[in-house]
């Protein structure tokens, strides 16, 4: 059943909530050919400079493992033919590729953040990033939790935060769509030292599985260890919710090594992508004859 698996967050309900209430509404696209084959997809309609009008299926289709592998050959019964940009998900390079879709990026890792038990969540931490956050539970922080508002200033941090750094996510404008149309389900931890914040993260929450969205820390912060602390409580949170997975996000060695250490060192497993894909009609016979070394 798809309701029982972890659906990425631009696979979810809650996310075609949010682009509906922006007034940028996502397909839905379903195959049921038995219990077992039940897949989705969630396609955006776009338009682009290079390609015009253009479809892009992010992080699916979503469904059992087995049923993914043929739908490459038979997505076409669902769509009108204009091109189509796909992030993969669990689906192999060469099927894509023998289905006429043109590799354009290759894969990327993220961080998938195992939930559960608060004795089992510590035991898999590495020792240093639990050693840090018995330092920061020892600090003078104040660490609030509550629902994000349009006007939070973790939305302005992280607009300036991505202007200075150069690195390119959702806009902090969909975080505050998403909380508007997902009532509860935007969470803002916070942390405050001598009552100035010092650090703060934002969870969505979608189904089972949960998504760590943005995350600002001050210099004071870093020297307190606040965001070991907000991600240990968001973590607490979310299982007892009832989530089972947390999304760190990308995995970055090459430009951000520091925070890849941080999210593995919560226990987090990486978790290859399968990359980023182009079917267009004059490039897909080309595409069926590409060596595999172009896949990996």
């Amino acid at each position: 059943m798809i309701d029982s698996l972890a659906v990425p967050l631009p696979q979810s309900d809650e996310f075609a909530a949010t682009c509906a209430a922006m007034g940028q509404p996502l397909r839905l696209c379903c195959r049921e050919s038995h219990e077992r084959e039940r897949l989705r997809w969630q396609v955006q309609s776009r338009r682009l400079r290079v390609f015009g009008r253009d479809d892009l299926i992010s992080r699916g289709p979503v469904g059992e493992a087995d049923a993914l592998q043929d739908w490459p050959d038979r997505w076409r019964q669902w769509h009108d033919g204009r091109p189509m940009i796909l992030n993969a998900e669990g689906m192999a390079p060469d099927r894509l590729r023998a289905a006429g879709f043109w590799p354009i990026m290759t894969p990327a890792s993220i961080a998938l953040l195992p939930l559960g038990e608060e004795a089992e969540m510590r035991a898999a931490m590495a020792q240093k990033w639990r050693n840090r956050l018995n330092a920061a539970l020892r600090a003078p922080l104040k660490v609030t939790r509550h629902a994000l508002g349009g006007d939070h200033w973790l939305l302005r941090a992280e607009q300036t935060q991505a202007r200075d750094k150069g690195y390119r996510g959702l806009p902090p404008g969909v975080s505050a769509a998403f909380a508007a149309a997902n009532p509860g389900k935007a969470t803002v931890f916070e942390a405050r030292h001598r009552g100035q914040p010092v650090a703060a993260l934002l969870i969505l929450s979608h189904g089972v599985m949960c998504t760590w969205q943005i995350g600002h820390s001050t210099a004071e912060g870093r020297r307190l260890n606040a965001m070991n602390r907000l991600l240990w409580a968001a973590m607490i949170h979310a299982a007892g919710r009832g989530h089972r997975v947390m999304d760190l996000g990308t995995l970055n060695a090459r430009d951000a090594a520091g925070l890849v250490h941080f999210k593995l060192g919560t226990g987090a497993r990486p978790h290859r992508l399968g990359g980023t894909w182009l079917h267009l009609g004059a490039l897909a016979p080309m595409a069926r004859h590409l060596p595999a070394r172009l896949m990996h």
